[in-house]
């Protein structure tokens, strides 16, 4: 990864066509008639960085894991709303039409009453983990992240050390599921049990948690960084008293199964449909403009830091953690 340094900024600058070349966060928030900006550093330095950006009255578009603790993300979240400002975590799957349909349905009431959910997601991140070059994560795999190097590739320990990345699965990838939970369900978290396997890792590789939103729900989290690379997974079930919605987001599948036995299909997402990786950059610009409303507000990745905190608790303690007593 290359080092600070105005050659190196110089350097993006003129490959993306951008005026400004800077190198430092005062520099970038001392642009003149700048509206919005996007975190997308290591997650320690997420906090300071969009704390600044908010106080500067500025749009901001905050990568996942939002911060390493949930009361950091309820300051950030409380400051955008004292100033008015748009305030969105990246979660692209929060733009999929499956997703958007989803949410619907559960609001609607097409499943009576939630009960409980269960998600298993995986992805090819183990590499990472181990502090792996760039070339080494996904062996000889064809998988999507390998399919074009990255602009930048990120540091041996960007999600190797704790200290960088607050841990490795629950941070890197149940932040997304978390979040998404929040996302359909309207929920927040009540409870939560966990348990972590490090693998030959120094952070967490394979995580389940037991949660329990605030209406009752009951909800099962697998995930695991360390999937054959051959196929990763992310399936939700959402269980309620009149049926049932299955959702496979990695294939772009979505089908409803009602108490009376019927089940209704919708169409497969198209490949580029299944993770829209602009869309939250795009919502920025948009919500910026005052063209569209907040498609992934960050609340939803508030949602996800609680549960990230109780996981690493309960972890840590081996008990159930109450979420309003973090």
């Amino acid at each position: 990864m290359q080092k600070r340094s105005l050659d190196a900024a110089r350097k993006v600058a003129a490959d993306f066509g951008v005026q400004q070349a800077c190198t430092t966060v005062d520099e970038v928030l001392a642009i003149e008639d700048l509206d919005a900006v996007i975190i997308s550093s290591t997650p320690n330095m997420h906090f300071e960085q969009a704390r600044a950006a908010l106080e500067r009255g500025l749009h901001v578009l905050i990568e996942k894991p939002m911060t390493f603790t949930a009361a950091e993300a309820a300051q950030l979240v409380d400051l955008a709303s004292s100033r008015s400002l748009g305030f969105l975590i990246s979660c692209p799957w929060h733009y999929t039409p499956h997703g958007v349909a989803a949410r619907e349905l559960i609001k609607a009431g097409a499943l009576g009453q939630l009960k409980m959910i269960s998600v298993l997601m995986t992805n090819f991140t183990h590499g990472l983990y181990r502090g792996l070059p760039w070339d080494q994560v996904f062996g000889d795999s064809a998988a999507f992240e390998n399919a074009a190097p990255p602009y930048q590739e990120p540091g041996q320990t960007s999600y190797s050390n704790a200290a960088i990345a607050g841990g490795g699965q629950i941070y890197c990838q149940v932040s997304h599921a978390a979040a998404y939970l929040a996302f359909l369900t309207g929920q927040q978290p009540a409870e939560v049990f966990a348990r972590f396997d490090r693998a030959d890792t120094n952070v967490d590789v394979y995580d389940t948690l037991n949660i329990k939103l605030d209406d009752g729900t009951l909800v099962a989290l697998a995930s695991t960084g360390a999937t054959m690379l051959t196929d990763r997974n992310y399936e939700v079930r959402v269980y309620g008293t009149e049926g049932m919605l299955f959702m496979e987001l990695w294939k772009g599948v979505m089908t409803l199964h009602d108490s009376r036995g019927q089940v209704t299909s919708y169409d497969d997402l198209a490949e580029e449909e299944i993770y829209p990786m602009y869309a939250p950059a795009n919502n920025l610009v948009d919500v910026a403009l005052g063209d569209a409303v907040n498609g992934s507000p960050a609340e939803l990745g508030l949602f996800a830091m609680q549960v990230i905190e109780a996981a690493c608790r309960s972890d840590d303690t081996n008990a159930n953690v109450r979420v309003a007593e973090l």
